[in-house]
């Protein structure tokens, strides 16, 4: 069924929808399924078929029993020179905190020693984060660091930067290697993320070195994927064929 101007009323739907989530914000909730098909007339199939395509589009997230409510928009991080969560979450104008989950001088295991350049018998520091943006969790950090940044351990790492404590015994964060990747949250990460169980994450391997091409930090972040998006650019010779 159309409307006079030739609009599918499911369409209609989904506009008037599009125009809430917009002068909305995260959370709010929308009409249901049920006040839907009321308004425009239309059978609850066709309003839950409006509402489903908002939802693959990541607008609006669904919670049974509960309803329909504005999602959260996710941040994006784009192609550019590697922030600290820290300062990236200041340039967005938000407040990032940490919460402190356990810091250790451990024995590593064989990709740690690897990726870290570790000596035989060298131990490392670990530091393992839920990091926030105005109080909304964002990522798990699982930091690990060589044995000369020890004294970070005695700091408040709640607070600030971990790359900001760095620069002040010399050790100048300057490249960063990543690797993207995907898979299901775990318990523990679920519930610190705020997830449903066994929801998608994302999580990025890090490996950075110093200013004097010294392996430095490792670090595996797990973020909440529809709260913080990685961009990438990638260019094409043009010479390939697709």
């Amino acid at each position: 069924m159309t409307t006079a101007g030739g609009t599918t009323r499911a369409q209609a739907i989904e506009d008037w929808l599009r125009e809430k989530v917009h002068a909305g914000k995260e959370g709010d909730p929308l009409p249901s399924e049920t006040e839907l098909a009321t308004r425009f007339g239309v059978s609850r199939m066709t309003a839950r078929h409006a509402v489903q395509n908002l939802a693959s589009e990541g607008l609006v997230s669904r919670r049974p029993g509960a309803g329909t409510f504005i999602a959260a928009t996710p941040m994006h991080r784009h192609f550019g020179p590697l922030m600290s969560f820290t300062a990236d979450m200041k340039r967005r104008g938000l407040m990032a905190s940490s919460q402190l989950i356990s810091a250790e001088l451990r024995e590593p295991t064989g990709s740690e020693s690897t990726a870290l350049g570790l000596a035989p018998g060298l131990r490392l520091v670990a530091i393992i984060r839920l990091r926030l943006a105005n109080g909304s969790p964002m990522a798990i950090e699982h930091t690990r660091l060589t044995p000369d940044c020890l004294p970070l351990l005695g700091g408040d790492l709640e607070k600030g930067s971990l790359h900001e404590a760095l620069r002040t015994f010399g050790r100048e964060p300057t490249l960063a290697l990543c690797r993207i990747s995907a898979r299901a949250a775990t318990a523990k990460e679920a519930k610190l993320l705020g997830l449903a169980p066994r929801s998608a994450v994302l999580t990025e391997e890090r490996v950075i070195s110093d200013q004097e091409s010294k392996e430095l930090e490792f670090t595996t972040t797990v973020y909440a994927p529809e709260r913080y998006v990685i961009d990438a650019v990638f260019s094409l010779s043009g010479t390939q064929e697709g």
